[in-house]
């Protein structure tokens, strides 16, 4: 008997965190929707969206440096273990840029903004929140979606593409440099890949991927550490909700979005 009503709580339990889940997720939409009409609303307070893209986009060049450059170097070594056993090791340059412009760089480009930056931004808005500041800026008369939501949404949106071209950039170079000096790969075959098979498309999708991670998860973080409650305790599980979250939607949007453009012969 002690067994079945622990199973039927267990059961229960899943069943309300299911449906409080949905509920969240129905509460998000509605959100965003009423959020709309404020991105085209002046004023536009373009000068807290270069501020915010200097905290969010010039802030995170460092790790996308460091994240970037060893993804590279890491793709060239791998790539040289699986060609190297058909003899085809100069042909490699390709697919290693494909590999990066393509899933690599707007992937880990995601990932390390949403842990650099979109974790600052829930548990600073976490913050304001539990301190009742935001319900401050309201009572001025200044609303306060407008003011702190929007200009965080859109300085996301348009640094994250600015990062993943860095990050192809120096992955893509680090590629070649170990490739050439260290694994003695023929640098004119290693090009001749590259100019051969490369069309403008390669490089745009995952520039277009930014684009779309950037506003999701720019909308994510805020939208968490603005709802946060319950002192210091609710910021902290609001920053790690806001950084899981992201990170889900960025693999998930990766596949959906990989899935389209290959339909559409991109």
């Amino acid at each position: 008997m002690a067994f079945v009503e622990q199973f039927f709580a267990f059961l229960g339990r899943r069943v309300i965190n299911f449906i409080k889940a949905f509920s969240g997720f129905g509460s998000f939409w509605i959100f965003q929707a009423k959020l709309l009409p404020l991105y085209f609303k002046p004023p536009f307070r373009v000068k807290e969206i270069l501020k915010q893209m200097e905290i969010i986009g010039i802030g995170s060049i460092g790790v996308i440096v460091l994240t970037g450059t060893f993804t590279g170097l890491v793709s060239a070594v791998q790539l040289y273990q699986a060609f190297h056993q058909f003899g085809a090791q100069n042909l490699m340059g390709y697919p290693i840029f494909i590999s990066i412009s393509r899933e690599l760089g707007p992937v880990f480009a995601g990932l390390m903004l949403t842990s650099r930056a979109i974790s600052a931004m829930a548990a600073e808005l976490g913050t304001m929140r539990v301190t009742e500041q935001i319900d401050a800026i309201d009572t001025l008369a200044v609303n306060s979606k407008k003011y702190l939501l929007i200009p965080r949404i859109i300085a996301t949106t348009l640094s994250l593409p600015l990062l993943v071209i860095l990050f192809d950039f120096l992955g893509n170079l680090s590629a070649y440099l170990i490739s050439i000096y260290a694994l003695g790969i023929n640098e004119t075959a290693y090009l001749n890949t590259i100019n051969m098979y490369l069309n403008m498309s390669d490089i745009l999708t995952g520039v277009l991927k930014g684009f779309i991670f950037g506003f999701f998860i720019g909308m994510i973080g805020t939208y968490i550490g603005y709802h946060a409650r319950g002192g210091a305790r609710g910021v902290g599980e609001a920053t790690t909700t806001a950084v899981v979250y992201a990170a889900i939607v960025v693999f998930v949007m990766d596949y959906f979005l990989s899935s389209l453009f290959l339909i559409i012969g991109w």
